[in-house]
């Protein structure tokens, strides 16, 4: 059987994809403890998740010329920030209380994010209907 060049990619990425599902439950079910002592480790997954929110940010920013189109990009980049809401939901539900920043986050995350997402959903069928 012959593999082609289109299958062994969807192997590679299919493979790729459990090193940010594993590593992003244990982060959730563990949080910080998942990476050990902390220090310099700690330093660099919060700088590479911080990295994360800012492309989250540009890819909505992108989004704004073409409002009210754009459902798809604006649809997966709500369920990436309703994913990372529900990690830091599981962590309060978890007994760990975070400062009122974070707390302000869970709700732009479960709160402010979906409904523009379903206020978006509204313009664009009635821009549609047109």
């Amino acid at each position: 059987m012959k593999i082609t060049e289109l299958s062994a990619l969807r192997i590679a990425v299919s493979l790729a994809c459990l090193v940010p599902l594993s590593a992003g439950a244990a982060g959730m079910i563990a949080g910080a403890a998942m990476l050990g002592g902390g220090g310099h480790d700690l330093d660099s997954h919060y700088r590479y998740l911080s990295g994360l929110l800012f492309g989250i940010g540009i890819g909505f920013v992108t989004t704004i010329p073409g409002l009210p189109a754009g459902r798809g990009r604006f649809r997966l980049l709500t369920g990436i920030v309703a994913a990372g809401g529900l990690g830091r939901l599981l962590g309060l539900a978890m007994g760990i209380t975070p400062s009122w920043p974070m707390l302000a986050a869970l709700v732009m995350e479960l709160g402010v994010t979906p409904a523009l997402a379903l206020w978006r959903e509204r313009v664009g069928r009635r821009a549609a209907a047109l």
